[in-house]
């Protein structure tokens, strides 16, 4: 009888034999349900042997094979066998927890239907209805109008994609005469509803180097202003991909630049079936989207981090847009860079991996200097006339501040209003403000879980850890002195959104961050309000401050930017740079100039001259000297072994007895363990213990051994995980 090896979603490095009579070698990569001690676990098959070292009478037998979808392809089983191997993570929870919630149950997928071909087409009444008459209540048809009035030709699949219940609002609107069914065939000859815009020098440059060596693996680094036209590059790009019948991976690093980007896709490529992965679709969404890119028949795959994971029978290019963006590193479980593991893909299908950025990570900007990657230039903005913003320093040590807002900026917004444009004040803090402080004592309210300040939400009465989610009301007097003057200290973007409100009443302000966009559909009605000029004043944390085209808004003012100087992180300043230089790119990318004002106590720190001149190189080289010097990344390349428990004791104790094990040869230095920058999160005690070494492959082979030692240490008490190519400390 065939013996399967399946991998498990548990926490231990190895694959489980099981029998099964009626498996084939082309079950490998289904999966399988099998019995796991007293419970019923699913796994996948990922190799089938004639023989086991498992004794016959423990040897057990598998309950059944799922065979209703494909099987994962061997590329894909490939690539988990490297992350786990490189992150040095259990293979069964690499390849369980990169499936569907909807695949990781004991159940059979059912698998519906695809949807007919038909179409729907707005008419030219259709087109003069505005949003506006349709009740606020009905969000579904609001949603479905806008998309109409956006994209005047949707599939059936693509109204699914929208919501669920939107196709329910058709047969009215049929009747109404606002849209029309169109007969199967048109969906063929259905054209890009935007033209293409004429190329840049830069653009066209880029465009023919990549696309005449698709078939070849290389590592483009797409390196172009704000506004330069990156986008234009990879529709371009993607466009030959199409032409040869191959997928297009895009990978995005929020879930809030989907809207934009998939309403750019969906315009150029009308014709073209396009799906969507992120943590903001629901289970069954997540998993009608990763089975059309499995089948081949969705031909664009636009995601978040977890996307790169997906099958693609016919992949044929990789796109990481913002590739510097932190959030393409998971931060918790399997601690992957989703771009590292998009060039390793890339590698093995022998495709071009086109990476992205205004602002390119240090990492990612050493390599193109070493020549390991091709540097693809956009030195100037794509639509004419447009150039890049003036960035002018307000000193805050002359100027005063007043509820965060200096007299130069205010005037600055009072004239964007006057000659009507909009105008964005970044601030990347939400909440009302950081602390809420007892002036009589100096106590503050500080989060009982985490070694971190609770955030004043003034509007809701409440004090929010940012780290736990923990919230409690306001003390009604401080509990130290009993104080009743308890007051809220700095700046959070409600507070500077009720200033503003203060300053400009009449003015449309619209507050952009984590709180007010929880709805699921909220950010995309904002995006709309903020194209249709319904917003004056945008107040907004980093979720606005990268991949957004705002033609209207000529101003950008920066509040409290110093504090990223006082870090101890030494990638700090790179970040800190990288952001400014995004929310800065959002002014004057049409034919509004655009203006920039950064308040500031440091305004000859180079950082900011380097910013006031767009001068990216000049800050890289400064930083890259600096890192080589201290002997920091990209120059060495660095492990954490992280643990956590309910006493710090107890970590550094696992810790120390871990480093006891290691026999690290002398191109691997270990440091002492310390307690974590953050030493408590969620109730839980951190310290950690960094490994570095000029030598990747010989930091990677040292990890393998000790990782194995760590394992047999019989401290149950302490949780623990390598962090291999860390991000945060």
């Amino acid at each position: 009888m065939p013996i399967i090896r399946v991998a498990i979603n548990v926490p231990v490095d190895t694959l489980f034999d099981y029998l099964a009579e009626d498996a084939s070698p082309n079950d490998i990569g289904l999966r399988v349900s099998v019995p796991f001690g007293k419970k019923k676990m699913i796994g996948v098959i990922v190799a089938i042997s004639a023989s086991t070292s498992i004794d016959a009478e423990k040897l057990k037998t598998a309950y059944c094979i799922f065979r209703e979808t494909k099987p994962l392809p061997a590329s894909l089983l490939e690539l988990f066998q490297f992350c786990s191997q490189y992150y040095h993570h259990p293979l069964g929870m690499v390849i369980l927890n990169s499936l569907p919630a909807k695949m990781r149950h004991n159940k059979t997928i059912q698998i519906k239907k695809p949807a007919s071909d038909q179409s729907f087409e707005l008419t030219p009444i259709g087109k003069q209805i505005d949003v506006a008459v349709i009740p606020a209540r009905n969000r579904v048809a609001r949603r479905l109008l806008s998309a109409f009035l956006q994209t005047p030709l949707l599939t059936e699949t693509q109204i699914k994609q929208i919501s669920p219940r939107a196709n329910q609002w058709l047969p009215q609107w049929i009747q109404q005469g606002w849209i029309t069914v169109k007969p199967a065939s048109a969906k063929t000859t259905a054209t890009a509803v935007t033209s293409p815009p004429v190329l840049t020098t830069d653009q066209e440059a880029a465009v023919q180097a990549i696309t005449s060596h698709l078939k070849k693996f290389n590592c483009w680094l797409l390196h172009g202003v704000t506004g330069s036209g990156k986008t234009e590059v990879y529709l371009r790009t993607i466009e030959s991909v199409l032409k040869q019948g191959k997928q297009t991976l895009v990978l995005i690093p929020e879930i809030s630049l989907t809207p934009q980007l998939e309403t750019i896709f969906r315009s150029r490529f009308a014709a073209t079936p396009m799906v969507s992965l992120h943590s903001g679709l629901n289970d069954t969404e997540r998993l009608s989207g990763w089975l059309q890119a499995q089948s081949g028949v969705a031909k664009i795959i636009l995601g978040t981090r977890l996307a790169v994971f997906t099958p693609l029978p016919n992949l044929g290019l990789i796109i990481v847009d913002e590739e510097q963006d932190s959030s393409f590193k998971q931060q918790d479980g399997l601690r992957y860079s989703a771009r590292d593991m998009a060039i390793f893909r890339a590698r093995q299908h022998s495709i071009a991996v086109i990476l992205g950025s205004a602002t390119p990570s240090l990492e990612s900007y050493h390599n193109a200097l070493s020549g390991r990657y091709h540097t693809l230039r956009l030195q100037s903005r794509a639509i004419r006339n447009a150039v890049l913003p003036q960035i002018h320093l307000i000193d805050t040590r002359t100027s005063k501040i007043q509820d965060g807002l200096t007299e130069p900026l205010i005037q600055a917004i009072h004239q964007c209003l006057i000659d009507k444009n909009q105008c964005l004040i970044f601030i990347n803090r939400r909440g009302y403000a950081p602390v809420l402080l007892c002036k009589s004592c100096g106590w503050s309210a500080v989060c009982q879980r985490c070694s971190s300040r609770l955030v004043v939400h003034l509007r809701d009465k409440q004090l929010s850890c940012h780290h736990c989610g923990h919230q409690e009301s306001f003390p009604r007097a401080c509990p130290q002195c009993g104080n009743q003057d308890l007051a809220p200290f700095g700046q959070g973007t409600q507070r500077v959104e009720e200033a503003l409100a203060a300053s400009f009443p009449a003015a449309r302000i619209l507050r952009i961050d984590r709180d007010s966009t929880r709805r699921k559909y909220a950010w995309r009605d904002m995006l709309q309000a903020i194209h249709k000029q319904q917003v004056d004043i945008l107040v907004g944390t980093q979720l606005l401050s990268k991949g957004h085209d705002f033609p209207n808004l000529s101003l950008v003012g920066i509040l409290n930017a110093d504090s990223s100087l006082y870090s101890t992180d030494f990638r700090a300043s790179e970040r800190l740079f990288a952001q400014l230089m995004q929310v800065a790119g959002r002014a004057g990318r049409a034919q509004i100039a655009g203006t920039v004002l950064i308040q500031t106590e440091f305004p000859s720190h180079p950082l900011y001259q380097a910013l006031q001149h767009h001068d990216y190189d000049g800050l890289a080289h400064i930083l890259l000297t600096e890192r080589k010097t201290a002997e920091f990344p990209p120059y060495v390349f660095q492990a954490l072994l992280r643990g956590e428990a309910h006493h710090l004791n107890q970590v550094l104790d696992f810790l120390n007895q871990a480093r006891k094990l290691a026999k690290p040869p002398k191109t691997v230095e270990l440091f002492d363990p310390v307690p974590a920058q953050m030493h408590r999160l969620k109730g839980l005690e951190r310290a950690q213990l960094l490994i570095q070494s000029t030598s990747r492959k010989q930091l990677q082979d040292f990890l393998t051994k000790w990782w194995m030692q760590i394992q047999v240490l019989t401290n149950h008490k302490v949780r623990w995980m390598l962090d291999v190519d860390p991000l945060e400390f």
